[in-house]
């Protein structure tokens, strides 16, 4: 996308003379925004000045450390559906940032990012704090852009916000120099951005595409369909649910399309992937037609891409035209917004049912029920379980929290057995696998959500890389309940080296420290468990505490997850054990 082109018509008005930091606020409030995470500094300091006058108008959440402000605006982007934004400094606060900017890119999670800069006369200079963030950022954004002159704050801005909640949703980063901030300038007003040229959010639906797709579902035999985050962010649950109800055709999901349909729902046949359900897995390679709905064939999902699959004809319904045939061959390829795609497809299948087909799915649900399933969520054994930690936690929630994970065993965990009632209440780091993202998200997502429970479920090991941001916790006083599975690993990575490198634990064994006493010390109160007694009482404590809580649960050291498709494996090659 060409970062030149950043025409927005502005309404001819009265005009004012404002800063470009207050045109900067001005904007973020005609856009709807009402919580903005960020941390100060020089080359940003004039915005911060500017944001001073407007703490009536927008909330400001101070964070500990950049990254964990990105986060923060990822879970508040994905628990509210809206669009996230963040600010930064200069320099290193600027490169903070990376990483949230890639997880989100990779996520396709909606997010304006401010960063602070020079002044433009210092640009190429190596001064101060000067870093090239636009360079270092353009890989990971969904477009960005430097501002060195005010008068084009309002045009730059309402782009930024266009582009980034519209079609594919992405990141969006705005450098803007300590002189452009500081500049006075006749101020028009702020129009949003409806269009820009080249830029086409939604492709045009083809028609022809939606009846070739349908006429293939209607011979199908066995049609299993899989979807991805495209349908949550597409606003398309109900047109989804529909689709597959009249059509009845199994589902199974992602981990990003995790709660886009109801995990009791009867044709929800669990979740697809390396620690996905036996079921799922096994039969993507006995379909006949295989049906793609907002998600990307990740190589989590394919496992060996030369063995996915090839029985089938394949239908791939995204919105992102480039994802068609990128990873697998589509049959029939619909590009298009799912909200707009799916009632057309709705409306030309056939309504069926398909009890044999779905019945090979439930037979393969038992037998891991059998094999898998039943000990981890009720152990016979004295050591306690991520599983019937979940299995109490869902149990004591109905289905109805948002639960936000981190990376590792214990996301796993939690995506396979979880319940959830309500779309958008699954956040995790999906494509990226960034540790440390559960803590910072889990804040951002009850700023989102505040009338919902929010608790962040975290390994001990990625906890310890921002765990900072219980001081943000502490200062804005979020309510949000932090369960903490400790199995004294960097469990994923063991389970790794275990089963692949002949045990040799290599650099896996993590201290942790007193959780409950650094909780109290931020003023959050706290509980550790080690005895399956304890186990619920805890859990209903946390849950029905007022304000934040800490929950430690000590697991089994050495407990793995499975099912398991290894590296290098198709899907059909998974293991129960």
């Amino acid at each position: 996308m060409a970062t030149t082109d950043i025409s927005a018509a502005t309404e001819t008005t009265a005009t004012k003379t404002i800063s470009g930091s207050q045109a900067v606020l001005e904007a973020f409030i005609a856009e709807g925004v009402d919580t903005i995470f960020g941390y100060p500094g020089g080359a940003i300091m004039p915005i911060y000045d500017a944001l001073y006058d407007y703490h009536d108008q927008l909330k400001h959440i101070l964070v500990r450390h950049e990254q964990g402000g990105i986060h923060a605006g990822q879970g508040y982007a994905r628990s509210s559906g809206k669009c996230g934004v963040v600010f930064a400094t200069s320099g290193p606060g600027a490169t903070n940032l990376v990483t949230g900017l890639a997880d989100a890119m990779i996520d396709s999670t909606p997010l304006v990012c401010i960063t602070g800069q020079v002044y433009a006369h210092l640009l190429g200079t190596d001064a101060f704090q000067e870093i090239d963030v636009i360079n270092i950022t353009t890989p990971v954004t969904k477009w960005n852009y430097q501002v060195t002159d005010a008068t084009e704050l309002p045009a730059v801005l309402a782009k930024a916000f266009y582009i980034a909640k519209t079609g594919r949703p992405g990141p969006v980063l705005i450098d803007i120099t300590k002189n452009a901030q500081l500049q006075q300038f006749e101020y028009a007003g702020y129009t949003p951005c409806k269009h820009i040229r080249s830029y086409r959010p939604k492709p045009i639906v083809r028609k022809e595409y939606i009846e070739d797709a349908a006429a293939i579902i209607n011979q199908a035999e066995k049609p299993f369909v899989i979807f991805g985050q495209g349908v949550i962010l597409g606003k398309a649950e109900k047109e989804f649910k529909a689709f597959i109800e009249k059509a009845g055709i199994p589902a199974a999901w992602t981990i990003m399309g995790l709660s886009a349909l109801p995990t009791d729902h009867p044709l929800n046949m669990g979740m697809l992937g390396m620690h996905g359900n036996y079921g799922p897995n096994v039969l993507t390679n006995d379909c006949d037609v295989l049906i793609a709905i907002g998600m990307r064939f990740d190589d989590r999902v394919t496992g060996r891409l030369d063995k996915y699959a090839k029985q089938a004809k394949v239908i791939h319904l995204d919105i992102d035209p480039s994802e068609i045939d990128k990873n697998v061959k589509a049959t029939v390829g619909v590009w298009g917004d799912c909200k707009e795609t799916l009632p057309m497809l709705t409306k030309l299948v056939e309504s069926k049912v398909y009890p044999q087909w779905v019945s090979k799915f439930k037979s393969y649900q038992e037998e891991e029920l059998k094999e898998v399933i039943h000990e981890e969520l009720n152990p016979s054994t004295n050591i306690l379980t991520m599983g019937e930690v979940i299995r109490n936690l869902n149990e004591l929630t109905g289905g109805d929290a948002i639960i936000v994970t981190d990376v590792g065993q214990h996301q796993m965990v939690a995506c396979r057995y979880a319940k959830f009632n309500q779309s958008k209440s699954n956040i995790t780091s999906g494509g990226l696998g960034t540790m440390g993202f559960a803590l910072p998200a889990a804040i951002g997502a009850k700023f989102g959500a505040p009338d919902r429970t929010v608790v962040a479920i975290i390994g001990d090991g990625g906890v310890q890389m921002t765990i900072q941001e219980l001081g943000t916790i502490m200062q804005s006083e979020v309510d949000v309940k932090i369960l903490i599975l400790n199995n004294e690993f960097l469990g994923m990575v063991r389970q790794w080296q275990q089963l692949f490198h002949d045990k040799r634990y290599s650099f896996v064994d993590i201290a942790s420290p007193d959780y409950i006493a650094l909780a109290k010390a931020y003023k959050i109160e706290g509980q550790k468990v080690i005895e399956r007694s304890d186990l619920r009482g805890a859990i209903d404590t946390m849950l029905n505490h007022k304000g934040s809580y800490l929950l430690e649960v000590m697991v089994g050291k050495e407990n793995n997850v499975f099912p398991m498709v290894p590296q290098g494996c198709s899907v059909s090659e998974i293991r129960l054990k």
